[in-house]
């Protein structure tokens, strides 16, 4: 007789199966369905917009305008990448790249910080500090036109604590994404109130 252990299967080896996928479907009612479709259509369509018309009228994505202005509400006007990368709910790899593409047209400049590890600092240029003054109002403009003007005033409020709550969420759910820096945006004079 041989004493030889059987193999276990990759079944056997598999993680447990998450909570969500386990538990009773918890479906959404009426007024539920309607709000996250709703919700749907604003993270899907306004992005979008914003996005063409940054492109049309400024030579930017709507994402490269987003690096850009978070760099130009920090004193210094420079972040670590990591840090830049939570402020513009961006993963590293991303920003990363575009920051290339930044730096490439004179907007942005990276720089390792000495010590230990791979740390890097992005610096927002002179040229790139004049890029966001020169775009803000138009980008200003289509936040109102878009988003804000078309609010009810007791909307800001409550879509702050939508925004936070959901925020929240995601980062608890999704450590491996890191949390995102929820601290407001700050206003400068030259760019307004921080968008």
């Amino acid at each position: 007789m041989s004493s030889i252990t059987p193999r276990k299967t990759a079944r056997q080896h598999r993680a447990p199966e998450p909570e969500h996928r386990t538990a009773e479907t918890r479906w959404l009612d009426d007024a539920q369905q309607s709000a996250w479709r709703a919700n749907a259509a604003i993270m899907i369509r306004l992005p979008a917009v914003l996005d063409a018309r940054m492109q049309a009228e400024a030579g930017l994505t709507f994402f490269e305008y987003t690096v850009l202005s978070t760099l130009s509400e920090v004193d210094d006007r420079t972040l670590r990448m990591t840090a830049l990368a939570a402020r513009t709910s961006s993963s590293l790899s991303r920003l990363s790249q575009v920051a290339g593409r930044l730096e490439k047209r004179g907007f942005l400049q990276r720089s390792r910080v000495p010590g230990s590890g791979r740390r890097t600092n992005a610096t927002l240029t002179e040229a790139g500090y004049a890029k966001v003054v020169a775009v803000a109002p138009g980008h200003v403009a289509a936040v109102r036109e878009y988003f804000i003007d078309v609010l009810e005033p007791g909307d800001l409020s409550a879509l702050g604590r939508i925004g936070s709550a959901v925020g929240i969420a995601i980062d608890q759910n999704t450590p491996d994404l890191g949390a995102a820096d929820s601290s407001p945006r700050g206003a400068t004079p030259e760019t307004g109130s921080g968008v």
